[in-house]
């Protein structure tokens, strides 16, 4: 009988045993155009015009994000949210642009690097367009990683803003994404705080499980905001006790000149996107690389399933031809 259940209790772990729950999803590719050019409507930036009464002023001394709605064309109601930190504007805006060290600071990201910086002349024409950065950023929750390419914009100096959608070049793991920052100084400390805004807008395919869609349409809001204050709170304290705080910005320092030759202009700007596609393109192959060594790891588990189930019928055969022989003969006797 012990001999039976054992084999009883195999036979139900092969069964049950599900390959597919070791593997993470993995659709985006870095070289290859998603399926479409936007379905949200992307932020414009400025200011978000939200009025903050009393009860919302109350809320942000506390420390908490307060939360609201903006209305924003097509895209009906959006979710917003107000936030003060206790450090200064460029403190803050050091922290959101932080790309390549988000995996240290935002909740559920994995990785999140640069791929491609493109310089711009702020006009008028461009809406004051200062630079716009390309990222590659990972996100896990529980079975499952979601990567995405998201190309930032920033009207800094001009709109006090930072706005975002998806790289459409890239095919992402989400099906749409768009959002943005407004960053100012607090109205009671300009020098020494800031208030920031923000909202974000996310549309997610089918097959991403409801629990991953809940937190990146809800969750992700409040969780931005308190990462941002956080840190930068951190960084402000750190700053003072080593005595660089500084409430503006700081230019570096002059280098020493050099007989070196260096590239000015369009050389260098060339240079330096072709060595960012280069690491970008190596990232996507080693990526590459590494989903299809999890796929073979899956049919290597795939095959040792089925192993085992013939082994266990194998076994449950012997056995049950043994009890027949056995009560056959006893039966002879």
């Amino acid at each position: 009988r012990a001999a039976k259940k054992i084999i009883g209790l195999l036979f139900a772990a092969a069964i049950s045993f599900d390959p597919s729950s070791l593997y993470f999803a993995h659709a985006s590719n870095f070289n290859k155009p998603h399926s479409h050019t936007g379905k949200v409507e992307p932020f414009k930036p400025g200011d978000p015009n939200i009025k903050l009464d009393g009860s919302a002023t109350s809320i942000l001394k506390s420390g908490k994000p307060y939360q609201t709605q903006i209305l924003s064309g097509d895209a009906g109601g959006r979710g917003l949210v107000v936030q003060d930190v206790d450090a200064p504007t460029h403190i803050v805006w050091d922290r959101i642009l932080d790309y390549d060290n988000y995996a240290n600071m935002v909740p559920k990201t994995l990785d999140s690097k640069n791929y491609k910086v493109v310089p711009h002349k702020p006009t008028k024409a461009n809406n004051f367009l200062e630079k716009e950065i390309y990222t590659r950023m990972k996100v896990g929750f529980p079975m499952i990683k979601l990567e995405f390419f998201v190309r930032h914009f920033l009207h800094i100096k001009e709109h006090k803003s930072l706005t975002w959608t998806l790289d459409y070049t890239k095919e992402s793991d989400f099906d749409d994404s768009c959002g943005f920052w407004y960053i100012i100084p607090h109205p009671d400390d300009p020098e020494g705080r800031t208030r920031l805004y923000y909202s974000v807008q996310v549309g997610m395919f089918d097959w991403v499980p409801k629990f991953a869609v809940d937190f990146m349409s809800s969750k992700a809001l409040t969780d931005a905001t308190a990462w941002v204050k956080k840190y930068s709170e951190i960084e402000w304290v750190k700053a003072k006790k080593e005595g660089r705080a500084h409430t503006t910005p700081q230019q570096p320092k002059a280098e020493a000149p050099t007989f070196a030759l260096p590239m000015f202009g369009k050389k260098k700007r060339e240079e330096e996107e072709r060595l960012v596609k280069e690491a970008a393109e190596k990232a996507a192959l080693e990526e590459q690389a590494e989903a299809e060594k999890q796929r073979n790891a899956v049919v290597v588990r795939a095959g040792w399933r089925r192993y085992v189930m013939v082994s266990v019928m194998v076994a449950l055969a012997f056995y049950n031809g043994s009890m027949f022989v056995g009560d056959h003969h006893g039966k002879s006797q």
